[in-house]
């Protein structure tokens, strides 16, 4: 099946994201407090409306209407989720000991980098498209497990956390996702096959990128 390879492909990058000074450290509470607010900044501001409208022109580039069908109601879930940890952002700065968040924040490098690879893979192919906007699904659902459960209890993050990890009900998205990319397997001419893989596998890479942005915090020169 095509989802084992792509899993074992993402392996080694998941392994480095899960590690990352980022995650670790919203994991035991160590984080600075400026990282927290640039990832939630860069992540609502920019990444999640870019991953919105990816899944819009996947949608429309779909074979068939349940690939449509699953990708639509993602971009009503990705958009509803911006707007939920923003707003819970909002909330907990004051608890948590966070900046409130720049309204005016610019795109960061890594962002912008990221987001332009969603619409160029998108406007490519439906099976690049796919390929590039699966590890973000994948890359969330693994993460914001190893977040809830390894984060140390009662550390200065574990209300945002909790408020972070989409939900038990989010599985079922990822299972169909992946289900989607077995049913690709089996359909994609061998050449369509391989460019799904490849642009899955820079989008592994991307998930690694923005939360080392996340750490940096990076900003143009100029």
């Amino acid at each position: 099946m095509l989802q084992e390879e792509l899993k074992e492909l993402a392996a080694p990058i998941l392994d480095k994201v899960r590690a990352h000074p980022f995650w670790s450290g919203l994991r035991d509470g160590s984080l600075p407090g400026e990282s927290l607010a640039h990832f939630v900044e860069q992540d609502t501001g920019y990444l999640l409306p870019s991953y919105a409208r990816g899944l819009a022109r996947a949608a429309a580039a779909a074979r068939g209407d349940e690939y449509t069908a699953l990708l639509g109601r993602s971009i009503t879930g990705t958009l509803e989720a911006r707007d939920k940890l923003r707003e819970a952002y909002g909330s907990l700065a004051g608890e948590l000991g966070t900046p409130a968040l720049d309204p005016e924040a610019a795109v960061d490098p890594a962002a912008h980098a990221h987001s332009s690879f969603f619409q160029a893979a998108t406007a490519t192919s439906f099976a690049a498209g796919f390929g590039a906007l699966l590890p973000m699904v994948w890359f969330n659902y693994q993460v914001s497990n190893d977040l809830l459960e390894r984060h140390t209890s009662g550390s200065r993050y574990a209300p945002w956390i909790e408020i972070y990890h989409p939900g038990e009900g989010y599985g079922y998205a990822v299972k169909a996702f992946m289900g989607v990319a077995d049913r690709l397997g089996e359909e994609l001419s061998g050449a369509e096959r391989a460019e799904l893989v490849d642009h899955f596998a820079i989008s592994t890479r991307y998930e690694w990128a923005f939360a080392e942005a996340a750490w940096s915090r990076p900003s143009w020169p100029f």
